[in-house]
């Protein structure tokens, strides 16, 4: 989506920064009528610009304060084999993100686990039950430094 003009930029940049804000609100901090500002964000929620809404929640605070690293071999990369895959790790509810990669390892998912142990649980009975799994390798975070939703529109750097 490339044509977006300076009344989008806008409305995304006040709704990155405040996702509750009314239409009413919304259309007044970017100098629109609220019907203007209606069919803009309906467009932009339309063409994908806008994925959604929802708010972050905190894993620690749901009991879930230990964040893994895991990358995954599979023994091929065949359509067949990608899609298995692909299908199950969607079933896994303490993976929180997966990517499929170019390099060493073909997927890097990011885990959600209450400890240790329950990490090894999963390990045992999630990840390695997947399809086509041939090696794992984990690294527990020790720390989040960032962590965004999107790239921001006002850029710090």
């Amino acid at each position: 989506m490339s044509d977006l003009d300076r009344f989008d930029i806008a409305i995304m940049r006040a709704l990155e920064r405040e996702g509750r804000l009314s239409n009413l609100a919304l259309a007044e901090k970017v100098g629109l009528s609220p019907s203007a500002c209606s069919r803009r964000l309906d467009r932009l929620e339309r063409e994908g610009a806008i994925n959604g809404y929802h708010a972050r929640l905190s894993n620690r605070h749901l009991g879930h304060p230990v964040t893994v690293i895991v990358n995954l071999a599979l023994s091929g990369q065949s359509e067949r084999h990608l899609a298995e895959f692909e299908a199950a790790v969607r079933l896994c509810a303490n993976v929180l993100s997966c990517f499929l990669m170019s390099g060493e390892f073909d997927y890097i998912l990011r885990v959600a686990a209450r400890d240790l142990e329950d990490f090894e649980r999963i390990h045992k009975t999630a990840l390695s039950a997947l399809p086509h799994v041939v090696r794992i390798s984990s690294s527990f975070a020790l720390r989040q430094v960032v962590d965004r939703p999107a790239v921001y529109l006002d850029p710090v750097s």
